[in-house]
């Protein structure tokens, strides 16, 4: 075996198709990644990449496993293949053709794009998993506890309600748990009975996993639809809504832990390990704007970024629309914070109009991007005073739309270049780049 390739770590490699870069050393992981970014972005003259290494297994606090009966038992895994987990692969590839695994021609390939819906149908392979080493610890314990007490509960045995997906979600330091219970239902309403059967498992598994603080049911239709579009309706609760979730800042930095709520379905970075250097890295660009009047967080989910930005800040407004990650934000009660319910492109076109100009606007925007439009109106704002928006911090989990924007925003460089490696053994990455403009 060569140094660049290695065993992979995870018996369900090939078969789950989930984590595509596991015959890969994680240092020749890295180095691939690193070249993808430099290639895409060669046309822009970027500076040194700076990259961030992450530990390659146990990261992940938040996972979603598939819930399927196999031989008269409930047992939980994934739809297998990676178009099943990405989407299907685009044309361009992560430095080539790798050889590959016996049984798994398709896991060199690099998905850079937003994935298509999946479509679940009777040709989708569901994989029972007996672990993932990705994940942090406490959610395989909690997994398979979970599917200890729930082959126990006639309740979910019924047509009435059939186990579709459990999220799991824990803290950076595995002290506290929430789960979330995906039920597929033909009923408007579930069984009267839901509620109380469902504190019953809760209970059960909580003497197995005292770190379980919280679990909600979220209803399905019974007619699978694709996963990316279907809207869960709330069901019955159990315990705390969501989590506290401490982020500890850099030893260097002295200070106090940044403290977030995070509800149930809320979206939240997953590399437990990374997050605070991922922070730091954003706030150090802040640190350092000669006005600290006002900033603006854009697609700020729970203000992961907004909080930290509260402490350089006079004045921070951070803009979300998707529930309930937007009134988590907006219950943040921190003095110089102000929440905007809104999309960001309606946000930025009533900005437009207005006097308030920030110094600086951190992005944080879904697989797809900024756009055009929103890139025009970031322009637009930046030109209307000579000292408007000198600083763009830009975060992209998709390289391909980072390219298309940058040439979008017309007058900014990139000044600083990270390279976030928030999902090792996979072939998604996270870049930062920090855009300064030329007054």
């Amino acid at each position: 075996m060569s140094e660049q390739h290695a065993t992979p770590p995870c018996p369900h490699f090939g078969a789950c198709g989930g984590c595509q870069l596991q015959h890969l050393a994680y240092p020749a992981q890295l180095d691939r990644k690193a070249a993808r970014i430099r290639d895409l972005l060669s046309n822009f003259s970027p500076p040194e990449l700076q990259l961030h290494a992450s530990p390659p297994l146990a990261y992940r606090n938040r996972i979603r496993l598939t819930l399927r009966e196999v031989d008269g038992q409930l047992r939980a895994g994934y739809l297998g293949g990676a178009e099943a987990h990405a989407g299907a692969p685009s044309k361009l590839r992560l430095g080539g053709v790798e050889p590959q695994p016996p049984g798994a021609p398709h896991l060199a390939e690099m998905w850079d794009e937003e994935p298509p819906s999946l479509e679940v149908s009777g040709n989708v392979a569901f994989v029972p998993i007996t672990q993932c080493p990705i994940a942090a610890p406490l959610l395989g314990r909690a997994a398979e506890a979970f599917l200890s007490v729930a082959n126990n509960a006639a309740w979910l045995r019924s047509a009435a309600l059939v186990p579709d997906q459990l999220e799991l979600f824990t803290t950076a330091d595995e002290s506290k748990l929430q789960i979330t219970l995906f039920l597929r239902t033909p009923q408007k309403n579930p069984p009267n009975r839901t509620a109380a059967d469902f504190a019953v498992l809760c209970e059960s598994l909580r003497a197995q996993v005292p770190e379980l603080t919280g679990a909600g049911i979220a209803l399905l239709p019974s007619v699978t639809r694709s996963r990316r579009i279907e809207q869960p309706r709330p069901g019955p609760v159990w315990g705390p809504p969501g989590l506290n979730y401490s982020l500890p800042t850099l030893p260097t930095s002295n200070l106090e832990p940044l403290q977030y709520w995070v509800p149930r379905g809320a979206f939240f970075q997953v590399n437990r390990f990374l997050l605070p250097e991922l922070v730091a890295t954003v706030t150090t660009a802040a640190a350092a704007s000669p006005d600290r009047a006002l900033a603006w967080d854009l697609f700020a989910g729970v203000g992961l970024f907004s909080r930290a930005l509260a402490r350089n800040f006079a004045a921070v407004t951070a803009v979300e629309i998707a529930e309930p990650a937007a009134t988590a934000l907006a219950q943040t009660n921190l003095p110089s914070l102000r929440a905007v319910k809104s999309t960001t492109l309606d946000f930025l076109r009533a900005a437009v109009l207005q006097r308030d100009r920030p110094s600086l606007i951190v992005l944080d925007p879904p697989r797809n991007g900024l756009g055009d439009e929103i890139c025009s109106l970031l322009v637009r704002i930046a030109q209307s005073a000579g000292t408007a928006a000198p600083t763009l911090v830009y975060v992209s989990c998709s390289p391909n739309a980072l390219v298309r924007d940058l040439g979008n925003l017309t007058g900014y460089a990139i000044a600083e270049l990270h390279l976030f490696d928030l999902f090792p053994q996979t072939s998604h990455m996270e870049t930062v780049a920090i855009l300064t403009r030329s007054q």
